[in-house]
């Protein structure tokens, strides 16, 4: 890319959808803004559950066109958050979802998880010598709640950031570039109760039941907590309208939403991040509310 905006964010998730639930308003605001916001989706998402019963027959069980069919999801997605510059590692196709974690398509030839990490790295670091990015999000080590796909594309994300940084790494993807900062996914303990009560109080109806707040991704103490983007009405109307967009995985009722599992779940419109590498922006005990905060072009 030529003529680069001064501010650049790179998003790497491991399917179609996971952007839009995790940092949807994050990627609003910065779009909005005109920063470059770039997000590298790893796989199809093809063995994700369908909800509607008029697209089961795109299951992996079936005709097995649904990651055809999610790619058109993120599409939209994306036109929702106002985000241009949406890519699959190494194309279209090139990793297979790999199912959850110990079923059989995780040892199946060219799912991401049965990939070694620097033979898919190589593809991300192209796109971060091309980028520019001076900030990265991805998720921790565990993928948030350890699914193999997401643990994978941490491990990508981190090895590309630092195969990038060494010029005479590949220099055919183009001359090097270190990312000033690392943050990964997370949601504060109290946020998500806080969320869950609103949930029972004013949704419960919505959804035959309601999840468990250990099975969202990324629940942590608030004391690893060290960004904070305010999820402004613009952009949760935005993150809602995105992650409605991705109507095989998620059914969204007002402010909340449920998985192929139809249990509750609160949209976290605010959202929450842990620096994993760089200088914090903010005073030590204070939360960023920019996640450039600190950065120079």
């Amino acid at each position: 890319m030529t003529d680069l905006p001064a501010r650049r964010l790179l998003l790497v998730h491991a399917h179609p959808d996971d952007e839009s639930i995790n940092n949807g308003a994050t990627m609003a605001r910065y779009a909005a803004e005109g920063a470059l916001v770039t997000l590298v989706t790893c796989t199809l998402g093809e063995e994700g559950e369908v909800i509607p019963p008029g697209l089961a027959h795109l299951a992996p069980d079936r005709e097995d066109r649904l990651g055809d069919h999610r790619v058109g999801e993120l599409a939209a997605a994306m036109k929702e958050l106002g985000v241009t510059d949406h890519r699959f590692l190494g194309g279209p196709g090139r990793f297979r979802d790999s199912g959850m974690m110990g079923v059989e398509q995780n040892r199946r030839e060219g799912a991401f998880w049965n990939t070694a990490v620097d033979d898919a790295a190589p593809y991300l670091v192209e796109v971060i010598r091309e980028t520019r990015p001076q900030v990265l999000v991805t998720y921790d080590p565990d993928g948030g709640y350890g699914h193999p796909d997401h643990i994978q594309a941490h491990r990508v994300a981190m090895r590309a950031a630092e195969l990038a940084a060494d010029g005479d790494y590949r220099p055919d993807l183009g001359p090097g570039h270190a990312i000033a900062k690392i943050y990964w996914n997370r949601v504060p303990r109290p946020e998500a109760e806080a969320g869950f009560a609103r949930l029972r109080a004013e949704g419960a109806a919505a959804f035959p039941g309601i999840a468990d707040i250990d099975d969202v991704p990324g629940v942590v103490d608030p004391s690893l907590i060290t960004a904070r983007i305010d999820g402004e009405p613009v952009w949760a109307a935005r993150k809602t309208a995105a992650m409605r967009a991705h109507a095989t995985q998620i059914a969204v009722d007002g402010p909340f939403f449920a998985l192929s599992n139809d249990l509750g779940q609160p949209i976290l419109t605010s959202e929450y991040y842990q620096l994993a590498v760089g200088t914090p922006g903010a005073p030590e005990g204070a939360h960023e509310d920019d996640l450039f905060a600190g950065v120079s072009a």
